[in-house]
């Protein structure tokens, strides 16, 4: 592996890495500030595939939505998470693409355990980005988060950021 090839690896990880411990902190606005102006965060229902304009999502977001979502969770407005969840994310199996255009394509599998109310919760899920170049790092223009139990009864979700 070539030396530019390592340090994409790197940034790219490096921020996968940082979005799940900006997650975990409830650092909303530390982590909102990673996506990109235009953006999609889309956890799919049942299937990993299908048209989400025509299926019921978990999570379908833009930049608005997100930023409506973060705004919830620091108010008091989402009454799902009073008293907020703790959550502890574990990010593995990286995959990078390369950098085509400013676009980088990339792969990770994470696990979330949340607690909340003396119940935990265990979620797995693939997850595929499209990380955008903007000056000189990278922002998330796209993540979608395929639940191994996306097709399973969930309890809260509200937490999931």
């Amino acid at each position: 592996m070539n030396a530019e090839r390592r340090d994409l690896v790197e940034e790219v990880t490096d921020l996968l890495y940082l979005e799940a411990e900006l997650a975990d902190a409830n650092a909303y606005d530390d982590w909102l500030a990673l996506w990109d102006e235009e953006c999609l965060y889309w956890v799919p229902c049942n299937l990993d595939d299908y048209d989400p304009a025509h299926h019921v999502s978990i999570i379908y977001d833009d930049r608005s939505r997100l930023e409506q979502r973060c705004f919830r969770l620091t108010t008091g407005g989402a009454h799902a998470q009073e008293p907020a969840s703790k959550s502890c994310r574990v990010v593995g199996n990286v995959r990078v693409g390369e950098e085509i255009d400013g676009v980088v394509e990339a792969g990770a599998r994470v696990i979330i355990v949340e607690l909340r109310l003396g119940r935990r919760s265990v979620l797995a899920a693939r997850v595929r980005y499209r990380l955008r170049r903007v000056g000189d790092g990278l922002r998330i223009a796209e993540k979608k988060v395929m639940l191994l139990d996306a097709n399973e009864p969930l309890g809260n979700m509200t937490f999931l950021i």
